[in-house]
């Protein structure tokens, strides 16, 4: 299936800011089933456009805004070619659990084992854990399956109850959030049970008949285990499915802190609003340009080279991300 993506994402602020510098995760990969056959990124006040990829892969857009400006405008463009994984058996022999800690002792998966900025052990994941018997048993498989469904039934979903930095403390103590929140509670299980957990940032197109609860319009995130025999296997717990041909990858890292779809700094003190619009739409295959142009704005077009060096600590005076839903 062939899937067309345009994300817009919109910074205003008070008063005038300078020396804006961003950095964007928003290129889907190509890897495995799914292929990125095209991608550009405008940018309004006009930039130079660099890129690099990181040690995991991904995709990273980057640029600087000298002058002064009162808003910033990034518009990306992509198509993607994604199909269905190989489907999965139904289970896992018991002695895959044996298999893989031998798996873990010849390969190197260490900082998906590790806790992280987002995905760490604390007393109210220990407690839930305790409450839906998050403990090896069964086979690996059917165990990650339960603890997707586990976390979907426990949790309710809701934007903007919690916030971009915001620890899955809170969302357990709560027992809401959204995606970013279900991922991160599932990442930190995974790896508690020494299964390898990672972050996975991105879109998830939503036709007629899906029943998917989180929203529309915005950048999706969900979690990969690898499991002995299968591989990555990715899991998505805001929706109670396994991730398929319709989960479309950009980035894949520790947790969010790893990959946020915006990241940047400006000089100023101005305050900030932020708008994210995303339109995920199947598109023909002899025709991949989509129609729907009115999220497109004048701007240069991307020039790729070395990455740019970072700005002083100094300079530093806001950090911009956007949550993922």
């Amino acid at each position: 299936m062939y899937y067309s993506i345009q994300h817009q994402t919109r910074f205003r602020y008070d008063s005038p800011v300078s020396e804006s510098i961003m950095e964007l995760h928003m290129q889907p990969r190509s890897e495995g089933r799914q292929r990125c056959l095209s991608y550009f990124v405008k940018v309004n006040p006009k930039a130079r456009v660099l890129q690099y990829r990181d040690h995991l892969g991904n995709h990273v857009h980057h640029f600087s805004v000298a002058p002064k400006h009162t808003q910033l405008l990034i518009t990306t463009e992509a198509t993607v070619e994604s199909l269905d994984p190989d489907p999965l058996p139904g289970f896992l022999p018991v002695q895959a659990w044996d298999e893989l800690d031998r798996m873990l002792q010849f390969e190197d998966f260490w900082e998906f084992l590790m806790p992280s900025d987002y995905a760490g052990p604390s007393e109210l994941l220990k407690s839930f854990a305790e409450e839906i018997h998050a403990s090896r048993r069964e086979d690996p498989l059917t165990l990650v399956v339960e603890l997707n469904r586990s976390i979907y039934n426990a949790f309710q979903y809701v934007p903007k109850h919690t916030h971009v930095n915001s620890p899955i403390d809170h969302a357990l103590a709560d027992r809401k959030g959204v995606c970013q929140d279900f991922a991160h509670i599932l990442i930190a299980l995974l790896r508690g049970l020494g299964i390898p957990a990672r972050y996975v940032s991105g879109y998830v197109y939503r036709g007629k008949g899906t029943q998917d609860r989180s929203l529309d319009g915005a950048s999706h995130a969900w979690v990969e285990a690898m499991l002995p025999g299968l591989g990555w296997v990715g899991l998505d717990p805001t929706n109670n499915l396994l991730a398929s041909g319709r989960h479309i990858r950009t980035a894949i890292g520790r947790d969010y802190a790893d990959v946020p779809p915006t990241r940047g700094t400006f000089r100023g003190g101005a305050q900030s609003e932020l708008d994210v619009l995303v339109r995920v739409t199947k598109t023909d295959a002899q025709n991949m340009e989509d129609p729907a142009k009115e999220l497109l704005f004048n701007s240069n077009p991307p020039v790729f080279g070395e990455r740019i060096a970072p700005l002083e600590e100094d300079l530093v005076q806001q950090q911009q991300q956007q949550q993922q839903q």
